[in-house]
């Protein structure tokens, strides 16, 4: 998915894109379309107006398997926000209490500064790649000094000085050329890998020891003083450090992180899945005292309110959140009113059917049975499904959801698995030859899974 020109993303043009990937589920497409529109609008509103609307923020409600997270995460990538997934319980389990919450906020924000950080590496590639070759160059010819290494004489050099330094030059030249040309590539050169001596630290209250940008190896840097580490790389390799390094060199973190930061609290978007498990049930205790202490760590985060990551201060106030959950044993009522009301939008996702099945597998620009295609035709197998096949497909993985526990579209994933298990494996043996999946070929491989019901429910 392309980035798009964030003016011309109207909502349809918006719902047309997101029908590229997901399939069904128009209610759901029709109300993130919306509410990423809504965010371009308040762009364009004076500051004093802007600051006073805030995000509608949005519960789906559906199954597992009907397309809630992949709405979310096409729609991220739509607009190039800064995105990240979280589930609600992870925060109920031993050990997370109270400001751990916080940590989804801070991994928004490194989301958003390895996004800015790559797009402004591109405006610097060219000159990057310039450097990268002139110190390629000085690993290949040591005992040459690159042009503008050599001093400029007040005085006009002696004749048998200049040649030799026009000897060197045409040197220098010929072997750019040959490295150009990947003579070189093999070749083995000693390069310094730079480390970093102090590593930045971030504890917070609170904070488990994973969430802290922290390792022993960083420790080890420190105490061996930030030395540079000698390494003999191929020359390709080499080429690819430096220029990775280069590219850090010219780039201003200070500027990413400024740049991140407002794109994280103007466009940023959470996705809190599994939301309905942490919502206190009627009549119950115990665990759902856990429950509702978890819904009153997030709900000032969803309110608004200022986070402190290692990049600064980061605002919520106008992140989108979007939560999502089954609600089998509980519903939206359950959570707490004031979380309630933070969530205005209510969006019910339905169930998929043979028939949407049916479209998943053919339809979406990387459908399944063009992903299977494309590994296979590496082996040089050709693989063709025909149209009554995929239909027959389908309606097995809804037979399967229908007889054991529905796990909405994610089933196709284990039928397909399973049904083309022998053709992956003997793949190697199969070059030049065509594999053509009909529906006496999906029965044949599927029937006994299908009949067998206890068996379909350990397999599928």
């Amino acid at each position: 998915m392309e980035k798009m020109d964030l003016d011309n993303l109207t909502p349809k043009e918006i719902v047309k894109e997101l029908d590229k990937y997901v399939i069904s589920q128009n209610k759901a497409k029709k109300a993130v379309a919306i509410a990423l529109r809504n965010r371009m609008r308040r762009q364009k509103l004076s500051k004093e107006l802007r600051d006073e609307i805030a995000p509608k923020n949005i519960i789906m409600i559906g199954p597992t398997g009907v397309g809630k997270t992949e709405i979310a995460r096409r729609l991220s990538k739509l607009c190039r926000a800064p995105f990240i997934k979280v589930e609600a319980t992870k925060y109920t389990e031993v050990g997370y209490v109270g400001r751990d919450v916080e940590s989804m906020v801070r991994d928004l924000m490194s989301v958003g500064v390895s996004i800015v950080k790559t797009e402004l590496q591109k405006d610097v590639k060219e000159e990057a790649e310039k450097r990268t070759e002139e110190a390629l160059l000085d690993l290949l010819l040591p005992g040459i000094k690159r042009p503008g290494g050599v001093p400029v004489p007040s005085e006009r050099p002696p004749r048998e000085s200049h040649d030799k330094t026009q000897g060197k030059s045409s040197t220098r030249e010929k072997f750019r050329s040959r490295l150009r040309d990947g003579d070189f590539d093999d070749k083995k050169v000693e390069i310094n890998i730079a480390r970093n001596p102090f590593p930045a630290i971030e504890i917070f209250s609170g904070t488990g020891f994973e969430d802290m940008d922290f390792n022993l190896g960083n420790i080890t840097n420190m105490l061996s003083g930030g030395k540079k580490k000698k390494k003999l790389v191929s020359v390709k390799h080499a080429r690819e450090i430096i220029l990775a390094q280069e590219m850090n060199k010219l780039v201003d973190n200070d500027t990413v992180s400024d740049i991140a930061r407002e794109r994280v609290e103007e466009m940023g978007i959470i996705f809190i899945d599994e939301i309905d498990k942490i919502a206190k049930r009627e009549n119950r205790s115990g665990a759902d005292v856990s429950r509702e202490g978890v819904q009153r760590d997030i709900l000032p985060i969803v309110e608004g309110s200022k986070i402190n990551t290692k990049y600064g201060m980061v605002d919520t106030s106008h992140i989108l959140f979007i939560a999502a959950g089954a609600f089998h044993m509980s519903k939206p009522s359950d959570l707490i009113p004031e979380l309630q009301g933070r969530f205005p939008l209510r969006v019910e996702l339905e169930d998929l059917d043979a028939n949407d099945f049916r479209k998943i597998i053919t339809q979406p620009k990387n459908s399944l049975t063009r992903q299977y295609k494309e590994l296979l035709k590496t082996e040089g197998v050709d693989l063709v499904f025909t149209d009554d096949a995929t239909k027959r497909i389908s309606e097995i993985a809804a037979e399967v959801n229908s007889q054991t526990e529905n796990i909405g579209a994610r089933r196709l994933h284990t039928v397909m698995e399973l049904l083309l298990e022998d053709v992956s494996f003997n793949a190697p043996d199969l070059k030049d030859q065509t594999i053509e999946v009909t529906p006496e070929y999906v029965d044949d491989k599927l029937k006994d899974i299908v009949q067998d019901q206890d068996l379909s429910r350990y397999i599928l």
